[in-house]
């Protein structure tokens, strides 16, 4: 008869150890070992056990050639949202597995309530509130404008909008326990399923806490077994950690098909919607929403919140194009420079990577001769965007440098470009998005890398080849060698 026995599981990556260590072997995480006591009967039909009753020999061939699959071609199913279907790969798969996660309080559970109301006007979809009892659910929903009923004799005013389908094509379910949601599943056969959240879910048959790791890993995996045999679409919310990745082991992500990140500004209204993976379309495709009284609404103009109002025009701001997947984003790039009082200047960005800025500044000093060592820079996108991508370089150069010598950069102009450790502007990649986005929303200039020059658009393209001659063509119309002397011997106001 087997005995129950102990094993140290990591929280952070979800290895298996017999003996306490301090520090993982595997992730190297420092005390991340929880002790799990292993029950007889979970030891017995553990996966992975090698049996011995029967020979290898002796089981039938499952294996197929690709030509002996039947292919059953499926429809996408519209969630009702065209930013979170342009996340998805074009609209929800049937039998997938949708991962979404982002800090509390984010709108993960708004988000999902809201497309559970509208994917069932076409088809059923069974709610699963695994944190929150049904009063607080349906209290949260009529807030949200769901499954209002009429009053009186049910006529509606001419114009008004039905917010909510039917109440027999959504339901609701307030449980925790694994197995009697599994039933549920089976019972009912939902084409769509929302599991809020993962980390709140328990199976009996494991001794340790909801929220652990073998919990989280041994839930998601009857859940993705279920799916694929009934094609029921599940989308489950997972918690973060205090570093912003999803909590659990890392199978947690391998085992579903696809995870998004939902993520934004807590003093911001708009919210965005990120693809990290993706198995039926690409990853790191951007999906705008804005937090409004009635919950989420989309941005069809995501642009426009990036970007100034461009009444004042004021010294160290530019525009550059960023690219999120393949949404093109035109976001404004705000920079200030100042003499400092202390002996090591500061470096403050926000939005852009840190790293990036610093390298920037050190190809400013070194190939243009602006002396930033000896003053403070703080460089912002705004909107709170994050861009990471190296297309912003020549943006964040030229709003430093028209910082540093108090101009202001023409509204109407676009910087795209990579700045390479040589002073040089480097090629980037979707110029023709870019330059398209640009000329859809009123730019008529536009700074590019040489050789990356594109014909057939209302806009006057410049090819540079290094920094200095960027910022010549962008804050004066002198030469590039006068612009550098005058930058070199420029005075610093200490005041």
């Amino acid at each position: 008869m087997a005995k129950a026995r102990s094993v140290y599981v990591c929280n952070e990556c979800g290895a298996e150890s017999r003996q306490y260590f301090g520090k993982c072997a595997v992730c190297g995480s420092w005390n991340s070992l929880v002790e799990q006591v292993m029950e007889p009967e979970a030891i017995a039909v553990r996966p992975g056990r090698r049996s011995t009753s029967k020979r290898a020999d002796s089981k039938p061939r499952l294996a197929k050639t690709f030509s002996q699959i039947v292919d059953h071609p499926q429809s996408r199913i519209s969630s009702g949202y065209s930013e979170l279907d342009r996340v998805l790969g074009g609209g929800i798969v049937p039998g997938s597995l949708v991962l979404v996660g982002g800090d509390p309080g984010i709108g993960k559970s708004t988000l999902l309530l809201q497309t559970a109301n509208r994917l069932a006007a076409k088809a059923s979809v069974l709610y699963v509130c695994a944190e929150e009892s049904g009063q607080q659910v349906k209290l949260r929903s009529q807030r949200l404008g769901i499954n209002q009923e009429t009053e009186g004799n049910g006529e509606r005013e001419p114009g008004e909008d039905v917010l909510g389908p039917s109440p027999e094509s959504l339901f609701l379910l307030a449980e925790t326990d694994l197995e009697t949601i599994l039933a549920e599943l089976e019972s009912l056969r939902p084409q769509v399923a929302v599991i809020d959240s993962i980390q709140a879910l328990f199976y009996g048959q494991l001794t340790s806490a909801p929220g652990s790791v073998s919990q989280v890993r041994e839930c998601t995996s009857a859940l993705m077994q279920l799916a694929k045999r009934e094609n029921i679409t599940l989308f489950i919310v997972g918690h973060v950690t205090k570093e912003g990745a999803i909590a659990g082991p890392k199978v947690l992500e391998h085992l579903v098909d696809t995870v998004l990140y939902f993520e934004g500004d807590r003093f911001a209204s708009h919210r965005l919607l990120r693809s990290v993976k993706n198995r039926f379309g690409a990853t790191h495709e951007l999906g705008v929403f804005e937090m409004v009284a009635e919950g989420l609404a989309e941005v069809t103009n995501p642009s426009a919140l990036f970007m100034g109002n461009g009444d004042e025009q004021v010294p160290g701001i530019s525009t550059i194009v960023a690219c999120e997947g393949s949404r093109p984003l035109v976001v404004e790039l705000q920079s200030l420079v100042s003499p400092t009082s202390y002996s090591s200047p500061r470096r403050t960005a926000t939005g852009i990577g840190y790293n990036r800025l610093l390298q920037i500044l050190a190809v400013l000093e070194k190939r243009v001769g602006i002396p930033l060592s000896k003053l403070d820079a703080y460089v912002a996108s705004s909107g709170g965007l994050s861009v990471g991508e190296p297309a912003a370089d020549l943006g964040i150069a030229i709003a430093v440098a028209a910082s540093f010598r108090d101009r202001i950069v023409d509204p109407g102009l676009v910087l795209i470009g990579e700045v390479g450790l040589g002073g040089q502007v480097r090629p980037v990649s979707q110029i023709e998005l870019r330059l398209k986005e640009a000329a859809k929303l009123g730019f008529k200039r536009a700074l590019v890398p040489k050789g990356q020059k594109i014909a057939g658009l209302p806009l006057e393209i410049t090819e540079v080849g290094r920094v200095v001659d960027a910022i010549a063509q962008a804050l004066t119309n002198q030469c590039a060698t006068a612009l550098a002397f005058e930058v070199e011997t420029a005075p610093i106001d200490p005041d």
